[in-house]
């Protein structure tokens, strides 16, 4: 089932990363047709990036209050390092909305 997921999950980044590669790659002949793809792109990249980001503080946050559920006293050295860790991934994601702006911006 995971390795499913992944297979699924590099799939879209593969076809994000072509269609960003042609809206940048576009030139004024082709730009009113790579409009369409460009906000496909747009959106494509903010969607998956927002339901990885969603998917991976699930696992992280369940993974840190089961920790602290099984040793109380090892609170906090979870938390910190919880916390370290929901930032790294939501700044992954705000890497992706700044992607997906200046795909927009490309419109």
């Amino acid at each position: 089932m995971r390795r499913k997921m992944v297979g699924i999950l590099v799939a879209l980044f593969a076809l994000s990363w072509i269609f960003v590669s042609f809206a940048f790659a576009a030139d004024d002949a082709a730009a009113s047709e790579m409009k369409k793809y460009i906000a496909l792109a747009a959106g494509l990249a903010i969607g998956i990036a927002a339901l990885g980001g969603g998917i991976g503080q699930g696992i992280a946050i369940n993974g840190g209050l089961q920790g602290i559920s099984r040793n109380p006293e090892a609170q906090p050295k979870i938390f910190v390092a919880m916390i370290v860790g929901l930032a790294l991934i939501e700044s992954l994601v705000i890497y992706a909305l700044v992607i997906s702006i200046l795909l927009y911006a490309k419109l």
